[in-house]
């Protein structure tokens, strides 16, 4: 499957306006994103390759407030050699920054950014690399992450080490621009962080404008990775607790479902935003499509 063409499009959500951008694309395996959902359903859902690999989206959101501009995830990045770009199947179609320029944003006009978790998919791209030397990508933004997450990035070996490279996390946290949160936290006037656990010890769900009916959204994460992991039971196998999963997954599914909370996708490929309806005792998602910016 050849990854779709980027093009902009935003939802205004309370005083945020939110765009959907990009930082390219990979391909992981299938058995692993769908846990033990059959092969005969998930391939009908995200058709795989002769790998069994399937392509995955790597979306970073803009928040936009007044002077405030904050980036929900960086994405994956550039820092990769051929070896690991052939492993993951990283494709590099239209870059964070290269989307970010499309919306009239620069990087050093970023104000704030924000991990959902410390997994190298997500935050790959907040360290860039000059001349040998390893830089924050947006030197004038704060960055925010869960405390747990940041402690499991810098430690040694661990059952998930490998998800972590320690210096996306250090540079910034020597660079004196991280701040961390525990447990739920309101991180921005508007925006709080629920740590939830289950696909890591602290990923967590983004909220914007929380409890405000029909004009909430939340950042998924790597909680509901996909439109097509609605379903509590959709549980990747990539998950460190996946009774902790199904229990926090259980709960904001039917929150963000009462209300009518708009979801913001990660890696799902053709969709970045919808919202949950009831389909009898499961999950449907209404498409949002946004409006086209640039």
């Amino acid at each position: 499957m050849n990854p779709p063409v980027w093009t902009p499009r935003s939802v205004q959500v309370g005083d945020w306006l939110i765009t959907a951008l990009c930082d390219g694309f990979l391909r992981l395996d299938g058995g692993s994103m769908w846990g033990v959902v059959p092969q005969n359903l998930w391939k009908l859902m995200t058709p795989p390759e002769e790998d069994n690999s399937i392509l995955m989206a790597l979306r970073p959101f803009l928040l936009e407030r007044g002077d405030e501009k904050v980036v929900l995830e960086v994405g994956i990045g550039d820092r990769w050699s051929d070896k690991l770009r052939a492993i993951y199947h990283i494709l590099p179609t239209t870059s964070l920054f290269e989307s970010l320029a499309v919306c009239g944003v620069s990087p050093e006009e970023v104000t704030h950014v924000i991990a959902s978790h410390n997994h190298w998919d997500h935050i790959g791209h907040q360290v860039i690399e000059r001349a040998g030397e390893l830089l924050p990508a947006f030197p004038n933004a704060k960055h925010y992450a869960s405390a747990t997450e940041v402690e499991n990035a810098k430690k040694g070996p661990h059952a998930r080490s490998g998800s972590y490279r320690a210096e996306d996390t250090t540079v910034i946290e020597e660079a004196g621009l991280l701040q961390t949160w525990t447990g739920s936290e309101e991180i921005l006037p508007g925006i709080w962080a629920h740590e939830c656990g289950g696909h890591s010890q602290g990923v967590s769900l983004i909220t914007i404008n929380e409890d405000e009916l029909g004009d909430t959204a939340v950042f998924w994460s790597d909680v509901v990775p996909t439109t097509h992991h609605i379903q509590p039971p959709y549980i990747m196998a990539y998950d460190v607790d996946v009774v902790l999963s199904f229990e926090q997954r259980s709960k904001w599914l039917e929150k963000a479902c009462e209300g009518e909370w708009l979801g913001l996708f990660y890696h799902d490929v053709d969709f970045a935003f919808g919202r949950l309806t009831k389909a009898g005792r499961r999950y449907a998602l209404d498409v949002v499509e946004g409006e086209a910016r640039g």
